[in-house]
């Protein structure tokens, strides 16, 4: 049976690749005269040249196309290959389901296992250096379609919780959360965000995420964060949701709370937006760990204590005040056991942030109180593939990977793989009808182009 079942894997593999190649070769004509002598492409025009052959490698391996090339008449300006422009392969190797296949196993897998995917899968022995060429085309060509497939996603979002059940209104809640990544010359901070819809209930109905490698200011992240908010409420038409900013207090997530979340207006009324902040939870937690630590040392007793004190924190009104009256009153008795220092800055922490960690009225809206999300962001999105053994990073090529883990871990792969097998192929053909009759086979089958007015 295994014999069997592996010949005939073997032979459907080699009927398919076979298929592959004649149907892409009888794309073009052999006959030159039946293709125009001279066509443009942008701003370039090119003259007909001759046939060569060139290797493509699509789901089944390998597979030889012959196709004409045509010279630019410009001095200096390499030719182009209109097949291959029609076939829309990615950086001149990969066919559009390789390259889907390709862009989904380099967002998960280190490229040592992808190329070993690629030949274990589909028979493609391919270099390093031509995984990095087809990675770094895709990423280019997939990123700026990122930003309209996530407003879509998210907006569908929006609309799944306002017709599911429960009294409240549905909260869209970010989160934004620096990581430590190693890059080439030294460990550095990247930086992530997510935005989540939660239904009335507050259950999690999905999250999207951005991503950015090392990048002083972190301007390119609150540039994209900002501008996708704003366009997904420009879209929605629903009953404004619940705005919420989770985050663990780091410098970066308080300044764009204030600077600009707090300042935000709706795109379409220009009415001042309502946004809520609030301090993880967990966050808030440990504090109180340390407190207790500090009073009662290494006991029960603290262990007790912390107990019951994170739950007045997270169920009473005004928790973070009674919590810091308790310890104060506490160490005026008792006096420390342990780190002074420690002691003073979780009840600082816990003092400045009390109006921020009223948790039980966040639970009674149905709003987050922890930063879980953001947290697992910073894994899935980072250290899952950006912190393994060994690897060290440049800023371009790890941008290039990071854009397409965000776009396949932020549940939008399918909306922008739509959006990008829809891209027109932009060429301007001869406005002459005898030329505009040769290159019927190059605007109607291939590219699905309208032929330009101006001449070549």
């Amino acid at each position: 049976m295994y014999r069997f079942e592996t010949t005939l894997a073997n032979v459907l593999w080699e009927c398919g690749r076979s298929i592959v190649q004649m149907a892409y070769n009888r794309l073009e004509p052999d006959d030159p005269q039946l293709l125009p002598r001279q066509i443009c492409v942008g701003l370039s025009c090119y003259r007909r040249n001759r046939k060569t052959r060139s290797t493509i490698s699509t789901l089944f391996g390998k597979v030889r196309v012959r196709r004409f090339i045509y010279q630019a008449l410009e001095a200096g300006e390499s030719g182009i290959f209109p097949l291959e422009l029609a076939l829309g392969l990615t950086a001149g190797q990969a066919t559009p389901a390789l390259a889907d296949v390709v862009g989904r196993l380099i967002a998960d897998l280190p490229q040592q296992q992808t190329l070993a995917v690629l030949q274990e899968r589909y028979r493609l022995c391919w270099s390093v250096a031509t995984l990095r060429k087809v990675t770094e085309a895709l990423a280019r060509t997939l990123e700026p379609l990122r930003h309209d497939a996530q407003v879509t996603y998210l907006v569908d979002l929006l609309q799944k919780a306002h017709k599911s059940s429960g009294n409240g209104r549905p909260s869209l809640v970010v989160g934004r959360d620096g990581i430590m990544t190693p890059m080439r010359d030294s460990w550095q901070e990247a930086c992530t965000a997510s935005i989540t819809v939660y239904d009335p209930k507050g259950n999690r109905l999905g999250t999207t995420y951005l991503g950015r490698m090392p990048e002083s200011g972190q301007e390119t992240m609150t540039r994209q964060l900002t501008a996708l908010l704003r366009d997904v409420l420009a879209a929605w038409n629903g009953p404004l949701p619940r705005l919420h900013d989770v985050t663990d207090a780091g410098h970066p997530p308080q300044d764009y709370f204030r600077s600009v979340l707090s300042r935000m207006k709706h795109p379409r009324t220009n009415a001042r937006l309502r946004w809520t902040w609030s301090v993880d939870f967990f966050h808030a937690a440990e504090r109180i760990t340390v407190l207790a630590e500090a009073l009662f040392g290494f006991t029960p007793a603290a262990k007790a204590w912390a107990e019951k004190q994170r739950k007045i924190l997270k169920t009473r009104s005004n928790g973070a005040v009674r919590v810091v009256q308790a310890a104060r009153a506490l160490r005026r008795s008792r006096g420390l056991k342990r780190d002074r220092r420690k002691f003073g800055e979780a009840l600082t922490y816990l003092w400045k942030y009390r109006e921020y960690m009223a948790y039980a009225r966040y639970k009674r809206n149905g709003l987050p109180i922890g930063s879980g999300v953001t947290e697992a962001a910073c894994k899935t999105i980072f250290t899952q593939r950006f912190k393994l053994s060994g690897m060290r990073w440049h800023k371009d090529s790890g941008q290039n990977v990071l854009d397409l883990r965000v776009i396949l871990r932020g549940g939008v792969w399918r909306y922008v793989r739509k959006r990008w097998l829809k891209l027109p192929i932009s060429c301007n053909l001869p406005k002459s009808a005898a030329a505009r009759a040769k290159t019927a086979w190059f605007s109607c089958y291939l590219c699905d182009c309208t032929p330009s007015a101006r001449a070549p």
